[in-house]
């Protein structure tokens, strides 16, 4: 998460997932009771108690106590702001880490539990400017549909089929 920060995640203008987390856990991370409740937030997500909340599961990509980085799958995209520029899934790959197909990894590694969710294709989107994840979608079968307000929009399908 260190790394993350250094980069100039999680500031005040940071509206993603990540930034969000930095800001609410910011130091804390090796206080084990910490840790504890940020677990507790992430596994509630995939259930929430709120109604019309979008569920959210959260993977994580690591190789024994090495972090890589992690991933966020929507089960829906049941709001506008989701279906126009948030799409099912997101990434964060940790600065150190980048460039070595982790970004593809977890993409490709994810599809088959976007399946179990019943979800036949998934929506990911990335900044126009942001020609990393750009390459990553389409590595991981990202066929793009369009542009919408400075995100290019992909679809990929999870290998799922309705008969």
């Amino acid at each position: 998460m260190e790394e993350f920060r250094a980069e100039g995640r999680g500031g005040p203008d940071d509206d993603t997932t990540l930034g969000r987390t930095l800001r609410d856990y910011g130091g804390q991370w090796h206080d084990p009771a910490v840790f504890a409740r940020y677990l507790a937030e992430v596994d509630a997500a995939a259930h929430p108690a709120v109604p019309h909340s979008v569920p959210v599961t959260t993977l994580w990509y690591v190789d024994g106590a090495d972090y890589f980085g992690r991933l966020a799958i929507r089960h829906t995209i049941a709001t506008r702001f989701l279906r126009e520029y948030g799409g099912h899934i997101g990434y964060d790959v940790r600065p150190t880490a980048r460039r070595r197909g982790h970004a593809t990894g977890m993409l490709r590694a994810c599809l088959p539990y976007a399946a179990e969710l019943g979800l036949e294709s998934v929506l990911v989107t990335c900044d126009t400017d942001n020609t990393g994840s750009r390459k990553v979608i389409e590595a991981a079968g990202g066929v793009f549909e369009d542009e919408r307000g400075g995100k290019l929009r992909y679809w990929i399908r999870t290998g799922l089929s309705r008969v």
